[in-house]
Order: C-alpha cells, then sequence, then structure tokens
C-alpha cells in the first residue's frame, strides 16, 4: 500500500498537469478506501473555515480519508492563517488533505497555505509550464526524445501554427513521429501540411454546433480538441459564452424583434451573424436555458462533482444541449 503525507499542495499555472494529477489521486483514493472516504470540497465548500471545520469533523470511513480541496488560489492569506492552519497542525491520525490551486497570473495560493502544508509534514510540489520564450528549445528537446530532429526555426514555426500548450505541442510531435517514422528532421513544409492550425476557430466551430444543435458534428469537434490538447475548462468557458449570447438572441426574436435588427447588433462579421441568427432560430429560449444548466453541470462535474470519467461527462452534455 502507498504511503501517504497528511497533507499536499498542488500549485502552478500547469493547469492541464494539476488536472491530471488531481484525477490520478482521487482514483487511487477511492481504489483503497471507497467512495465513503473520498470527499471532494469546492466553492464555499472549499472556504477556509469549512475545509476547517471538515478536517476536523468525525467520520465513518474505514481506512485512510482522503479530503480534496478544489480552488485554493482563492484562498485568503488571513482566513489560512485563522481557520487553516490550526486544523493542519491537529489533522487526524489517517487523514490526507490535498489542496489544488490553478495558479494564473497574481491569482496564487497564499503563502501561508505554503507554510501551513509544510509545518504538517507535507508536501508542496509545483506544476509550472514552460514560458512561451522557452517553448521553441522544449519543442526541440522533446522531439529528440522521440527521435526526431527538429531545427529552432521549426521548432518556432510548431509553436506558431499550432499554439502554446505543450499538451497539444507533444500531440503533434507524436503524430509527426509516427507519420515520418524514426530519425526524420521535418521540414517546414512538413510541419505547414501535417500540424494542427491554431485551435482557437475549431473551438468557435465547437460553440456553434452546440447552438445549432448539430450532434454529429459537435461530438466530431470535440474529440478532435481533446485530443489535441485542449483542457475542458477552456472549451467551456467558449462553449458557455456562445450559448449565453444565443439565449440572448432566442429572447429577442421570441418578443418579435426583426431578425435583421438582431443581426446588425452582434460584434461579428456579417456572413456569421446571419449563419449564428439561422442557427439560434431553431432553438426556444427554454432548451438554451437547459443547454447552459447541462454545460454548467459539466463544470461541475469536471472539477471532481461527478463520478464518471471527464470526456465521458462532455459527451453526455453534448448529448443533452443537442437533444
Amino acid at each position: 500500500m502507498p504511503s501517504f503525507k497528511p497533507a499536499y499542495l498542488i500549485c502552478g499555472d500547469d493547469h492541464g498537469r494539476i488536472g491530471e494529477r488531481r484525477a490520478r489521486l482521487r482514483a487511487l483514493a477511492q481504489e483503497l478506501s471507497g467512495s465513503g472516504g473520498v470527499e471532494v470540497l469546492e466553492g464555499e465548500d472549499a472556504e477556509a473555515e469549512a475545509v476547517a471545520a471538515a478536517l476536523s469533523a468525525m467520520t465513518l470511513a474505514l481506512g485512510r480519508r482522503f479530503v480534496i480541496v478544489d480552488g485554493a488560489e482563492r484562498l485568503k492569506e488571513r482566513d489560512v492563517k485563522a481557520h487553516l492552519a490550526p486544523a493542519l497542525a491537529s489533522l487526524p491520525d489517517g487523514t490526507t488533505v490535498a489542496f489544488f490551486a490553478r495558479e494564473e497570473g497574481r491569482t496564487k495560493a497564499p503563502d501561508a497555505l505554503h507554510q501551513a502544508v509544510q509545518a504538517a509534514g507535507g508536501e508542496v510540489s509545483h506544476e509550472s509550464g514552460v514560458k512561451p520564450w522557452e517553448l521553441a528549445g522544449w519543442v526541440a528537446k522533446q522531439a529528440g526524445s522521440l527521435d526526431l530532429s527538429l531545427g529552432a526555426r521549426a521548432a518556432r514555426l510548431l509553436v506558431a501554427q499550432v499554439g502554446e500548450r505543450q499538451q497539444r505541442l507533444l500531440r503533434e510531435l507524436e503524430k509527426l513521429s509516427l507519420e515520418l517514422g524514426p530519425g526524420a528532421s521535418p521540414s517546414a513544409e512538413d510541419l505547414e501540411e501535417r500540424a494542427a492550425k491554431s485551435a482557437e476557430r475549431r473551438v468557435w466551430t465547437l460553440a456553434d454546433a452546440l447552438v445549432a444543435r448539430d450532434r454529429a458534428r459537435a461530438v466530431a469537434l470535440l474529440l478532435a480538441l481533446r485530443a489535441q490538447g485542449e483542457r475542458l475548462p477552456s472549451l467551456l468557458y467558449w462553449a458557455t459564452q456562445r450559448l449565453r449570447l444565443a439565449l440572448e438572441v432566442a429572447i429577442r426574436l421570441a418578443a418579435g424583434e426583426p431578425p435583421a435588427t438582431v443581426r446588425r447588433s452582434l460584434r461579428m462579421p456579417p456572413k456569421a451573424a446571419e449563419r449564428f441568427v439561422s442557427d439560434v432560430g431553431g432553438s426556444d429560449p427554454d432548451h438554451l436555458r437547459a443547454a447552459l444548466e447541462a454545460i454548467a453541470q459539466l463544470e461541475v462535474d469536471s472539477r471532481g462533482g461527478g463520478t464518471l470519467e471527464e470526456d465521458t461527462a462532455a459527451l453526455l452534455a453534448v448529448e443533452a444541449v443537442c437533444a
């Protein structure tokens, strides 16, 4: 049986890697202690005082108890000192608490949490992405590990074409390795022909497929985007924005506002606006509200609130939105 420390803080700006570690810990915890031995705290339940109360609460779970705390980047320094630090200093035997902080810019796990985890005999792990100016070198190094020879110019071209997400870049390198074979030296032409374009346009296309209730297209785009390393939270963000706009348009159309007036008010090219309003015309406001609820539930599930694997939950949500 693996040994566990009393506390962990996993933080950094590599959100994909943090999500992977969280999913792996939860799966291992459920395997060892059953679902009754694993608690996931998020939202209001992940605030410092609520986490402290959960850690000190009695439990009937057999074996080691695991408490997973999401959103630790939102904790306040003073609240950690007042509530969490004392709770971590007196953790019951057989309890492991893991804090996950998806950091970005100035939004970071407070220093007091770092100190409290370490003082409790725990471990702090940083999962940080490669800086943008270091990506070309990282790409060249990863290519070498796959028996590809990629020069500096080609590495920069790949980053410019595919984008800055490390997971997506690694998937493209793996595809190149399979297609070109060991020892290949991809040229700029190879990269332009074979490597995926930036995913931004395809993300919007997925959102529009959901608005149009085009199930087959939405499923195909979702699978393609996930295969090239797109994170589900990012996809959900854009889908939510598009569905909210669709709901606004549907309400205006239902109130009798002329489609031409609605089209002119949208901040998008005329042809795109015409297609968008046409797509929305096939959905009533109630359906779009239900679609937004399905996406919101998927976000909760993807953060540990559900029992299904992330991609399975995403496919079911697409089915619900396109129904």
